[in-house]
């Protein structure tokens, strides 16, 4: 069977396969299904974490007398 979408092969440790198996089971949908969407929603979490790091960092280099209204940003960009 032909797919437009890449595949990734990978291993994984047998309590780890069962685990994915019984999800799969238990939502009614195939192991790769659901392999997919925890690899998907792992990577988001990782995205979430990093954005997270850069608010925080924002946050604490923060300075309101540097600070500029929304206003005053549109006309520096001559919008």
């Amino acid at each position: 069977m032909s797919s437009r979408y890449p595949r990734i092969n990978m291993v994984v440790e047998p309590p780890l396969y069962g685990a994915i198996r019984r999800l799969a089971r238990d939502e009614g949908i195939s192991i790769s299904r659901k392999a997919r969407d925890l690899v998907r929603n792992a990577l988001e979490l990782v995205e979430d974490i990093g954005l997270d790091i850069m608010a925080d960092e924002r946050a604490r280099t923060f300075d309101p007398k540097k600070a500029i209204t929304h206003r005053q940003l549109l006309k520096r960009l001559g919008v």
